[in-house]
Order: structure tokens, then sequence, then C-alpha cells
């Protein structure tokens, strides 16, 4: 949703606001609510108490004329001012209901890695691939999520959004276009997503689960603040091997540095700032286009104002 600026007043930002059960924060750091650890301030950060909240917020919002960002937290890099109007957080959207034929409803800010242990605990396979990935089941859905053992589409049965109009609708999957770290959704606010999983021995999940955790753990910057892979991998090749390539690994702008374990993550390594993160990756691109002729797209989102 637009983050352009507007003449707005705090008066006008309270109004969009009142009435809300969830937590309000004006001026907020967002750093504090990314992955990277990276961001200057939303004018206003709610955390919504479920999907009728969202729906308030969305009403209320628009009569103000005031936009709505919703903070994914992964793949996401907030610039250093921040952002302006109104960002959501559904870090308080965290239930899971068990429905028939193996099925589980989670809402949006339910964590991946919460989500597949739930799963994994009544012996449902299907979202083994999200194996220490930190995103939120909307988050996931948003970007198709995925490892090379597969991706939030292939479990997907329908969509839960809250709409420019502030109502809840429901999408089934069959009507989302899924691509390549992208889904084609409806506009509006993914506040829950129903995943159709299949029976398997809790034994089996766990050994997969395990044996992918540990790959991770052996080539991922897992502890070091990131949001993930920055570029998309150019067609049949992997984006780590074309940087690694280039002689990038390992590279520094201030504290953002190409990772020494895998040259597609840009980790902070204190302090980075936004722009360091951004002045890297623009180097990378430059640099590989020179030698390769590949034109590098990003997978990282770059949202806010410079």
């Amino acid at each position: 949703m637009n983050t352009m600026h507007r003449a707005w007043t705090k008066q006008d930002l309270r109004a969009a606001v009142a009435g809300l059960r969830g937590d309000v924060k004006f001026n907020a750091p967002l750093k504090d609510y990314t992955s990277f650890r990276i961001g200057g301030p939303a004018d206003v950060l709610v955390m919504p108490a479920d999907a009728e909240d969202v729906c308030l917020l969305v009403r209320q919002a628009r009569a103000a004329d005031i936009p709505v960002f919703v903070l994914g937290g992964t793949n996401l890099l907030v610039r250093d001012h921040g952002i302006r109007g109104i960002v959501v957080s559904l870090a308080k959207m965290k239930a899971i209901a068990d429905e028939p034929g193996h099925v589980l409803y989670a809402e949006g800010g339910v964590g991946m890695p919460t989500l597949m242990k739930h799963a994994t605990g009544r012996g449902l396979s299907g979202l083994e691939w999200a194996a220490g990935i930190p995103g939120t089941a909307a988050g996931c859905v948003v970007m198709n999520a995925g490892t090379k053992l597969g991706e939030m589409k292939d479990s997907v049965k329908a969509v839960r959004i809250v709409d420019p109009d502030g109502l809840i609708v429901e999408c089934p999957a069959s009507a989302i276009r899924f691509s390549y770290r992208r889904a084609l959704l409806p506009r509006g606010i993914v506040v829950g997503v129903w995943v159709q999983l299949k029976p398997a021995s809790k034994e089996k999940i766990q050994t997969t689960v395990k044996e992918y955790l540990r790959y991770r753990k052996d080539t991922q910057p897992l502890t070091l603040p990131n949001a993930g892979c920055v570029f998309k991998n150019p067609g049949h090749d992997a984006a780590g091997r074309v940087i690694e390539a280039a002689g990038f690994k390992g590279a520094r702008i201030g504290d953002a540095q190409v990772s020494d374990k895998h040259a597609n993550f840009v980790v902070n390594l204190g302090h980075a700032k936004a722009a360091d993160v951004i002045a890297l990756i623009k180097k990378i691109g430059r640099a590989v286009e020179a030698q390769t002729g590949t034109t590098l797209e990003l997978e990282l989102k770059i949202v806010g104002e410079s």
C-alpha cells in the first residue's frame, strides 16, 4: 500500500487508531520489528488484537486518507527514515485451529516454525520446507516463501483477507496466481491462512526437519540479523554462486556485509544502516551485470523513506 507522504495531522492518526483493542505505538522504531534489525520509525505502529481489529483499522484509516503498510518482518528492509502513515504488525494474531480433513487454520501472525511444530505434533506433513524460516504465515503466503523442499503454494487451501473496505473475504487457493517468490492476491491484508496437509509419521517428519535445519545451519548465517536471500535465483543458476564468483563473499559497507557462509545473504554486523545495505546490493548488482550480463532481480523488499 502507498506510503507517499500526505498532509495528515497527529489528530488524524489518532482518529484512525481510535477504539482498537490491540497495541498502538506512535513514532515506533521499526528496527525492533524486522529480522534485519534495521529501519527508521513508523508514524504509528499498530498490533491488532484480531481480524475484527484489522477491519476497524482499515475503515478508519481509509476515512482519514492515511496509508496502511503491513510489516512482514523478513525479506524486508525498512529505509532509515522509516515509514509514514500506519504500519501494521500481526504479531498478536497467533492462534492456530485444527479443522477436519487434515487442515490447519493459522492467523497471519503465526510464525512458520510454530505452525510446522504444531503440524508435526499432530502427525501432519507438508510444512517441513519451513524449518528455520522466521517468517509468518501471512508473510509466507504473500511472497510464496519456499526452500529447496517446497513452497507455501504447495499447502495453501484458502486465505482470509481484510479487503480495502474493511470487510473479511475468503479467497481459495485456486483464485491465487502463485509464482516464484510471489503471490497475486486480491487487495487487502492477509489475516489468516488454511493449509491442507497430509498424515505422516512424526518420526519421519522430525527426521526431515532435523536434516534440513542442519543444512541451513551449515550453509546460512542464522546467528546474525538478516532478511534472507537478497536476490532471486537467475534462471537455473544460484544467485549466491553468481555473487561469490563475482568476488563479493565477505564484502562490506559499514556494518552491512555479504555473508561468509552464503553470498546471497547480507548480514547486519551490529549497527548497519539501510543506506549501507542498499549501497552494497547496488554494487553487487552492477558488478554481476558487468561481468556476466546477468541482471539480478531483488527478492528483498525495500520500503520507506531514505
